[in-house]
């Protein structure tokens, strides 16, 4: 439980935290005691921002930290977590036993294994499965790991040991933590044989296998500036049907969905295959599963339905679809200001393909929406879209409509 979440409620129930279970920094309870130097004791995470922002006295006695090294506090934690326990009929929750960062000799001694070529399988494999379990644990983990070039080491075991598929999955699970710079990304993006390993990954008989590669093509992707890179990468065999597949296939797990959608974006960035996308299916699985994305993925859903609208046989597939335009109609002005922006950016690309996908958005109320649209405090983007789709469809609105416009000031926002 968040130290505010803590203080309060315990001040209303008149239970009072010990003067000394509290960081001296944010006056919470802490949850991961360490002693500095100076022998003062904070909250892990309160010390490290302290230090992170500059800092380097001690906050209470502010004499200088010459050495940034925090023992935690094991006594401490014990007592705090023993208080915890003794108070929970006042709601209080034992704080869990924080997980030790990951020692840095450690850290290197595993990666020095997991790449050693002539070292049997076994210790290779366990070393990865250690680095996957630290890697998972925190942030701090991840930092200490990457600062040992473990990306490098770990594209290496991905794509020189693919005869071992076992090493090479579980340095992928390791590797799709990490975000990788720009000149990791063209390593792999410019290695044809790279690249369609990792489509031909999309495939793989295990789930985590399928996203994690779908992972680290929309990394590499979103990491490469070169458009050539880009296009040349999206023109590998299948990426774009093992990516759609993952949409269709594993829609009850949340991560396979978020890096779906991704992925899936990231690659119809790339103007020269989007048609790919359009052949794989990619307008019907939007579509299908935008009721079951959360807030951002939602936006890229909606953004590369607006990108793959672009093209005649985006919009003929999205046309296509009985649920299309009636969904983007219920989206305008429903998730986000982008969400509206990119909802409009599709109808409008729709609406001037089809006077079918016009009377449909007209029978959804698009044109109320349209109209509520231009006088929110939306994006001007948005704003200029609905104004150019209210133009459009003017000979389709019903003439009840169009004679009660006047509720929504039309004649002053829209000029005709």
């Amino acid at each position: 439980m968040p130290g505010t979440t803590i203080v309060e409620p315990l001040d209303l129930v008149g239970l009072q935290i010990p003067y000394h279970f509290r960081c001296p920094i944010s006056l919470e309870l802490m949850r991961d005691p360490v002693t500095v130097c100076t022998g003062q004791t904070y909250d892990r995470s309160s010390i490290e921002s302290w230090v992170a922002t500059g800092n380097t006295t001690c906050p209470v006695t502010r004499a200088p930290l010459s050495d940034f090294t925090f023992i935690p506090n094991h006594t401490l934690r014990r007592l705090i977590q023993d208080w915890c326990v003794a108070n929970q009929a006042f709601g209080i929750q034992r704080i869990p036993t924080p997980k030790q960062p990951a020692d840095p000799v450690m850290v290197r001694a595993l990666l020095t294994q997991a790449s050693a070529v002539s070292s049997p399988f076994q210790p290779r494999l366990s070393a990865l499965r250690r680095l996957k379990g630290l890697a998972r644990d925190s942030d701090k983990n991840r930092s200490v790991i990457s600062s040992h070039d473990a990306r490098e080491v770990l594209i290496d075991i991905v794509f020189s040991d693919t005869g071992s598929s076992e090493l090479s999955v579980e340095a992928l699970a390791v590797l799709v933590m990490f975000q990788l710079n720009e000149s990791e990304c063209e390593s792999i993006g410019s290695d044809p044989n790279r690249v369609v390993y990792l489509s031909r990954m999309l495939f793989h008989s295990s789930i985590e296998v399928r996203i994690n590669s779908a992972s680290l093509i929309e990394n590499v992707l979103s990491g490469t500036r070169s458009p050539d890179l880009r296009a040349q990468i999206c023109n590998a065999d299948e990426i774009f049907e093992g990516v759609v597949d993952i949409l269709r296939n594993l829609n009850s797990y949340p991560r396979a969905l978020r890096i779906g959608v991704r992925a899936l974006f990231a690659l119809c960035l790339v103007k020269q295959t989007r048609h790919k996308a359009v052949q794989a299916g990619a307008p019907a699985m939007l579509i299908d599963r935008l009721a079951d994305l959360d807030k951002c993925e939602a936006e890229r859903a909606l953004a590369t339905i607006e990108l793959l609208c672009r093209i005649p046989s985006g919009c003929l597939a999205f046309a296509a679809h009985a649920l299309t335009v009636p969904l983007l109609v219920k989206t305008i002005l429903k998730i986000s200001d982008r969400a509206t922006e990119y909802a409009a950016g599709a109808l409008m690309a729709l609406c001037s393909e089809s006077e079918g996908s016009q009377r449909e958005a007209v029978s959804a109320g698009v044109l109320t929406q349209l109209l509520l649209l231009v006088q929110s405090d939306c994006t001007e983007r948005a704003k200029r879209k609905a104004q150019m789709l209210l133009k459009l469809l003017r000979d389709s609105w019903p003439e009840d409509s169009i004679g009660n416009s006047d509720d929504f000031a039309c004649r002053e926002i829209v000029p005709f």
